[in-house]
């Protein structure tokens, strides 16, 4: 069984795309396209279940079409749609394994060290120059002065935030 500790999140499908058995993926991070990976993790029913690919179509820089093995038909893909997909650190590129990038931190709890926990980071917002970590409808500057720590193995990252930031 796929432990949460074992993957990161990259991105969610979406529709159905045709009628034999492709899926649009809105993705905020294409580590599958760079390490040739065979398969992606997708959670259903809150399981983390492995769906190997058969094929796929890049539609943007962060959209793209899969077709998953096995999966043929409309109405397959169609009980996939809103899925979150995720990725295995270990299938990560060798040369990123030991490098973080901000999307890395994508799933990690946030925690304020004066205000305890904030959340989950939902998604890492670097289309700017400054990197923003979105936590439900919160945005936090992801900025290396305010990280106090972080626990890899439990997926944590403490930090310790301007004071009145979360009021914004």
């Amino acid at each position: 069984m796929i432990q949460e500790t074992e993957v990161y999140k990259i991105g969610q499908l979406g529709k159905p795309h045709g009628v034999k058995g492709e899926i649009s993926f809105s993705f905020t991070d294409d580590v599958w396209d760079r390490a040739e990976a065979d398969y992606l993790v997708c959670r259903v029913e809150g399981i983390l279940v492995p769906f190997f690919l058969e094929e796929y179509r890049f539609r943007s820089d962060s959209v793209a079409l899969l077709k998953f093995a096995g999966m043929d038909s409309l109405s397959e893909v169609e009980e996939m749609r809103g899925c979150e997909v995720y990725f295995p650190y270990a299938l990560r590129p060798k040369e990123e394994a030991d490098e973080y990038t901000w999307k890395y931190f994508t799933g990690f709890r946030l925690v304020n060290a004066e205000k305890g926990e904030i959340g989950c980071i939902d998604e890492v917002d670097d289309t700017t120059q400054n990197v923003l970590f979105r936590v439900g409808q919160t945005l936090i500057p992801a900025a290396e002065e305010f990280i106090e720590g972080i626990d890899h193995g439990k997926r944590i990252m403490e930090m310790r935030l301007p004071e009145g930031l979360l009021e914004i």
